[in-house]
């Protein structure tokens, strides 16, 4: 299973090597990794999706928890949350195909950011299935590079999760 985890650090040179360091020694992969300014002065948010089960996240979570500049260990899996994912494509797109790949991105409701004779280079924002799924559309036409940021995560204030977002009105009234 997939764990996405939200480290708080001092901004300090080598506090994102000792976290990586961490999990290269327990032989733990991430699979993908955010790091930006958080909402405090000199505070970085590191955002990490990980394998692993119950147990082993949380042992990983009391690891960073013990490790100089980590100031907060969150395990977004327990939490509703919102996920964001950024994807920059380029795909080919001739003359021929370029209204075909123009309404597709209308679709997925993304924007091409650059375009010139034979390609263009889309930008899209969502969850990570929302990016698999543009992907996969777009492969027939020829997909030419991916760059992708990796996932953001924050917890809902609401506190509402998604899965109940998009149940339909008569999947809210059947009683548990």
């Amino acid at each position: 299973m997939k764990r996405i985890l939200s480290v708080l650090v001092e901004d300090e040179s080598g506090a994102l090597s000792r976290i990586a360091g961490l999990f290269a020694r327990r032989g733990f992969n991430i699979e993908s990794l955010a790091v930006g300014h958080a909402e405090q002065v000199d505070v970085s948010r590191i955002t990490m999706v990980v394998p692993g089960d119950e147990a082993e996240i949380e042992q990983m979570t009391r690891q960073l928890s013990k490790l100089v500049n980590v100031l907060k260990v969150q395990d977004l899996n327990n939490v509703p949350t919102v996920e964001r994912e950024l994807m920059l494509l380029k795909v080919a797109a001739g003359a021929g195909k370029r209204s075909e790949v123009l309404e597709l991105v209308q679709v997925f409701r993304a924007k091409v950011v650059d375009m010139a004779d034979a390609a263009l280079t889309i930008e899209v924002v969502g969850d990570p299935g929302k990016l698999v799924a543009l992907k996969r559309v777009l492969e027939p036409y020829g997909i030419l590079e991916i760059a992708r940021t990796g996932r953001v995560a924050l917890a809902r204030s609401s506190g509402v999760s998604t899965p109940i977002l998009k149940l339909t009105p008569s999947d809210k009234l059947v009683p548990a």
